[in-house]
């Protein structure tokens, strides 16, 4: 048994973002990953001589200048071949009408105000609330202590939808502007402001591709931790962390191997965190059912579709496309399909057409019963006949924007919610963490911070999902041991 200063359990973004910094910091870490490879939601895989992504296709905020750029230039990230998007980086298809999403925010307002003039003046103040998200993101991190809390309770007690009732007139508008929103979960019953608008600032400041695979990412942050002294350990799945004297210990995996450290990480879901501690002075019953009780949010269904030969030219921007207006209600995940999302992948031979497209719409856990046997592994007719429907439905719903893509496809590969529960570890394979309530803000949004003081959390279950999301969390936690003062010198690009 040996003993390091930090154990993070957990090999995803939020865990390696963690592992990255702490090692760069001179900790000696050990990241602790049960699956066959790291990375969780940002693994790819191989089919036919082809690289997959899992979970990434787009990011924001890595232009210069702006708190992403200066945290992955830290970590060695803004090396890689990163795509800045077009101009007009998304597009949102409602029955036969496009409205396109500009980067920047003015404009962002004359594009739509174009479509929607009326609403110029709501389009002004909406663009400003954006601004001043994006303006207190870094708050909590500020050494000066200056962090104005009561912005983010606001947006997080209000409701997302309501707001946009209130502010705008046009329904439609309402539907374009939440028409991107495949990447989070539009709930209107649950759904805060803070979520929606957070899912929307950093992409209209600057907005990303990566060419090539996710992995390279999780490849370039694993190199970086090992090369500073740090672990990575694959196949080492952590059966339980064992606490003495209200502190964690040792994390024991299920082969039999013991670690210690003088701190620990997970970056599991906190429910999952919570069912590796044993009987504690620390974890009271109050805190455990809490963790319990969290509501996930929805997974995706992909169809990842191979194209025949100089079939489809390279797009670089995405496409969202729905089959009526009630946006809200086509995102729900339910059948028949309501909404997909069209994201191309970057040619890396420099060719003008692309050989991949993904097509992503939200599915239920609910529509994973369908079916009987939905034990690890197990995959039976039922299973493989949804598959093959819900790719059918997301493939015509596509051609509204992309007429005769059908035509264009050699094959394509499939995944479900239980795909990502059986490859990622997602509980439920939920596509954003744990469910965000306007109506109960303080049970949703969570602390880094545990009731064991050497046992913190990080991920996209805390407080923000994708890649920005998870990002900013993993300061937040790093800050804990580093002190915000350190943590602040990197966001502030004064650490290299």
């Amino acid at each position: 048994m040996s003993r390091r200063e930090v154990i993070i359990i957990g090999s995803g973004l939020g865990g390696l973002l963690c592992a990255g910094i702490l090692a760069r910091a001179g900790l000696h870490v050990l990241v602790l990953e049960q699956g066959v490879q790291p990375g969780g939601c940002m693994q790819t895989y191989r089919r036919h001589g082809l690289d997959f992504d899992t979970g990434f296709h787009y990011t924001g905020g890595l232009n210069e200048g702006q708190p992403m750029h200066a945290v992955f230039r830290y970590l060695g990230l803004m090396q890689l071949p990163w795509v800045r998007m077009d101009e007009l980086f998304d597009r949102v298809t409602i029955g036969r009408r496009t409205f396109a999403f500009a980067q920047g925010y003015d404009n962002f307002v004359q594009m739509l105000a174009t479509d929607f003039p009326a609403e110029r003046t709501a389009l002004e103040q909406y663009a400003r609330l954006l601004r001043q998200v994006s303006a207190h993101e870094l708050d909590a991190l500020d050494p000066a202590g200056n962090a104005d809390t009561s912005f983010t309770e606001r947006l997080m007690e209000t409701s997302a939808l309501r707001y946009l009732q209130s502010l705008f007139r046009d329904p439609l508008l309402i539907d374009v502007l939440s028409g991107t929103a495949l990447k989070m979960e539009l709930r209107s019953e649950s759904l805060p402001l803070f979520t929606f608008a957070y899912g929307h600032s950093s992409y209209l400041e600057s907005s990303w591709r990566l060419k090539g695979g996710a992995s390279q990412l999780v490849d370039t942050l694993v190199q970086g931790i090992r090369a500073r002294g740090g672990e990575v350990l694959c196949n080492a799945g952590v059966a339980e962390l064992v606490e003495r004297d209200g502190r964690l210990v040792q994390a024991r995996c299920a082969d039999g191997r013991s670690y210690e450290a003088a701190c620990f990480i997970s970056n599991l879901h906190p429910a999952a965190t919570c069912a590796l501690i044993g009987q504690s002075s620390r974890m009271k019953p109050a805190y455990r059912r809490r963790m319990a009780a969290l509501e996930n949010t929805c997974g995706m269904f992909t169809a990842s579709l191979v194209l025949k030969p100089r079939a489809l030219k390279y797009f670089n921007f995405n496409r969202y496309v729905y089959a009526r207006p009630d946006v809200w209600a086509c995102s729900r995940g339910e059948s028949p399909v309501g909404g997909v999302l069209v994201s191309c992948r970057v040619p890396e031979d420099g060719s003008p057409y692309t050989r991949q497209v993904d097509l992503l719409t939200p599915m239920t856990w609910q529509q994973c019963f369908l079916w009987q046997d939905t034990r690890v592994g197990h995959r039976d007719a039922g299973y493989l006949a949804l598959k093959a429907r819900l790719a059918d439905e997301c493939i015509a719903l596509a051609e509204q924007a992309l007429p005769g893509l059908r035509h264009c496809v050699d094959y394509l590969c499939t995944s479900t919610p239980l795909t990502y529960r059986d490859y990622t570890g997602t509980p439920q394979g939920s596509a954003y963490g744990a469910r965000k309530d306007y109506d109960n803000p303080l049970g949703t949004l969570l602390s880094v911070r545990t009731p064991i003081d050497n046992l913190l959390l990080t991920g996209q279950s805390l407080m923000l999902h994708g890649v920005h999301g998870v990002t900013m969390t993993a300061l937040l936690t790093c800050a804990e041991l580093l002190g915000r003062e350190r943590i602040w010198r990197i966001v502030r690009g004064e650490a290299l």
